[in-house]
């Protein structure tokens, strides 16, 4: 009935003054009683008879046309909007607060109210024949349906939480604009977000990442995660560091983040991340991406920190289907989750790679094998494990202790072929030998992930691969790069591109700093470790590439010399985080003894081991030794030739109990 009667108000006067017009008309004419008017003009300035005549009765047609197409207007106008009113009261209290499918209709938005037109924008969505108006009072119009009765919903302001149950994720409202865009969800991203937030407390930062998750670290995938004795590890993610203290892998719990659509209303700023959606294009003139869902967002200032994706062996990819669904490659959380359980439901794993990654998933897969009779082998083309890397006489000794862990290593194994045969694959090397498994892990490297080159223009570095930067990590005027996928200079050793926590951490920092208008470079030498269990590690800064010469000094560990030891010494299961930079002393100046030889011995407890490059250090690796890397970064830093090297590995204390 409300909405009947303001329909009535608004159209009554135009019938009231459209009848009285047909009254005069009508009445002028002569025709108002049936009777002869009692003045008739003498002449026209027409042709026609006198009176009018024909036009008269032709302007009476049109008028009485006019008044019958008003009453038939105002009867279906009326008849009509009470059976929308009669709909839409029936709609609005059956449906939830998630919004059923509906037919499509147009998306109107209404006027706000004076207040609060000057305190939020309050976009409405669209509803079925109506959309629900913040005046109720307001009068309806052709144009604009009627409003819904007093108690019936309202638009729901961008800063509003919505309660549970609301609308599904693909529903949320996406910002349409951004000042701050952070392309990928890895470790660099996080480190930008948390560096502009510190510069800027009210900013509001958007992460895009094609990932489920939100940010967490990488490192204890292959590393802590494996060791630990929760059996629904899977599930939260939660692991014991080596010196027994427990965290998760999530950098922060969900609390800390932001609803995506409510960024753009948040009064304080804040972080938001916006999970399963990949930027597939990128408009670096017009400042915005689009999504694998055709969204697009603007931003004013931009981070890409795509990070890569895990190579694979051609004659894996060209194996076919089946092959394929028994490979993994060891990457993201549901890596780890997917390896875990084909860990505990096949008799045989074998991994591919001598790296990084797969020696540490052969020692963690090895401690596996006694409980779930689990074959664990390792392949690798090298003559030892970690054969890039480590000199041979280190290499041979890190082989060895693989061994010690359960791990089966096959040396010098050049893969030929690989097919599914009975369910089991069989994998045939070049020189004849053949393994059959039940399960294939490719662990052989990283390819980063520069897709939106093309689309941006951005230049790839053809040696290295990656995003070429500036010192300030600039690709472009208003883009930077931060982590793998960052090809950048370095000051002491040209031209570099670094896949590791560290590097992704102090990269991505020092990015979200520039993107605040920092304008600082980029010098940090990053550092990266490794660890074989809680009983060895190494910790590695520079170039450390075994086919430069190196020089090793070693001494005899002590308990305190295991990774274990290392993270119950600085509090944290992540050693790059207790690094600082202003505890490093200045090195021993050039000596004039003689140059020293490796020492070799049987047992290498700890140690440091020096890279060369015309005779000036480019690399060190720190062999159980820990908590010692800012004496290893000024020493690259300073760039000078030394004469005796078993002076400068004093510094870091090796001979001490």
């Amino acid at each position: 009935m409300l909405k009947c009667r303001t329909v009535w108000k608004k159209l009554a006067p135009l019938a009231r003054a459209s009848s009285t017009v047909c009254r005069q008309n009508v009445r002028r004419t002569g025709l108002t009683s049936s009777r002869i008017p009692a003045c008739v003009p003498v002449a026209h300035m027409s042709t026609g008879p006198a009176g009018g005549g024909r036009e008269n009765q032709l302007y009476i047609l049109l008028v009485g046309a006019a008044c019958v197409g008003g009453a038939i207007y105002t009867y279906r106008t009326v008849k009509g909007d009470s059976q929308r009113y009669q709909d839409r009261i029936e709609e609005i209290s059956s449906r939830s607060y998630k919004r059923a499918t509906a037919e499509p209709a147009t998306p109107i938005q209404s006027e706000p109210s004076a207040v609060d037109a000057t305190e939020t924008e309050v976009i409405l969505e669209p509803e079925p024949e109506a959309a629900p108006s913040l005046e109720p009072e307001a009068a309806p119009s052709p144009e604009e349906p009627s409003p819904p009765a007093p108690d019936a919903e309202v638009a729901v302001p961008e800063t509003t939480e919505l309660p549970p149950g609301g609308p599904a994720p693909d529903s949320l409202k996406v910002p349409s604009h951004t000042p701050y865009l952070l392309i990928g969800g890895g470790t660099a991203s996080f480190a930008a977000a948390r560096s502009i937030r510190a510069r800027d407390p009210g900013a509001k930062v958007l992460i895009v990442t094609d990932e489920s998750d939100p940010p967490y670290m990488r490192p204890p995938l292959s590393k802590e995660l494996w060791f630990s004795d929760d059996p629904s590890v899977t599930e939260t993610l939660r692991f014991k560091q080596w010196n027994g203290k427990e965290r998760s892998i999530y950098f922060q719990p969900p609390s800390f983040y932001i609803n995506a659509e409510e960024l753009n209303g948040a009064e304080n700023g804040g972080v938001a991340v916006l999970t399963g959606k990949k930027v597939v294009h990128m408009d670096v003139r017009g400042n915005k991406i689009k999504l694998d869902d055709d969204t697009e967002i603007s931003y004013d200032k931009c981070l890409i920190a795509t990070g890569g994706v895990p190579r694979n062996l051609q004659v894996i990819e060209r194996a076919g289907e089946e092959v394929m669904k028994k490979t993994t490659l060891f990457r993201k959380i549901e890596d780890f989750k997917s390896l875990d359980k084909v860990s505990r439901n096949v008799k045989s794993i074998t991994i591919i790679g001598g790296g990084f990654l797969g020696s540490e998933l052969a020692c963690a897969l090895g401690r596996r094998s006694t409980e779930y009779d689990l074959e664990v082998v390792q392949m690798f083309p090298e003559k030892g494990n970690m054969g890039k890397v480590l000199p041979e006489y280190l290499s041979n000794w890190t082989t060895e202790k693989v061994k010690s862990e359960g791990v089966k290593v096959i040396s010098e194994a050049l893969v030929k072929s690989v097919v599914c045969k009975d369910d089991k694959l069989e994998i045939k090397l070049k020189d004849g030998r053949l393994v059959k498994t039940d399960h294939i892990v490719a662990a052989v490297g990283l390819e980063p992930n520069v897709d939106l080159a093309k689309s941006a223009g951005l230049e790839v570095d053809s040696d290295f691969g990656g995003f070429r930067v500036n010192a300030e990590l600039q690709a472009r005027s208003n883009i930077w790069v931060a982590g793998d996928a960052a090809c950048f200079y370095d000051i002491r050793l040209g031209r570099r591109r670094v896949e590791h926590h560290d590097h992704a951490v102090v990269s991505g920092r020092l990015a979200g700093e520039n993107m605040t208008g920092a304008n600082k470079p980029y010098w940090h030498q990053s550092m990266f470790w490794s660890d074989l269990g809680p009983d060895v590690g190494y910790e590695a800064i520079g170039i450390v590439d075994s086919s430069l010469p190196t020089v090793g000094v070693f001494a005899k560990a002590t308990a305190k010399d295991t990774p274990k030891a290392a993270t119950e010494k600085s509090g944290t299961g992540i050693r790059s985080e207790s690094e600082t930079e202003d505890t490093a002393t200045s090195p021993v100046a050039s000596l004039t003894l003689a140059p020293t030889v490796e020492q070799h011995q049987d047992e290498y407890g700890k140690g440091v081991i020096f890279y060369l490059r015309d005779k000036v250090v480019v690399g060190i690796i720190l062999w159980n030794v820990f908590n010692r890397m800012p004496i290893a970064r000024k020493i690259i830093k300073d760039g000078e030739e030394h004469a005796d090297l078993n002076e400068v590995a004093k510094l870091f204390n090796i001979h001490d109990d």
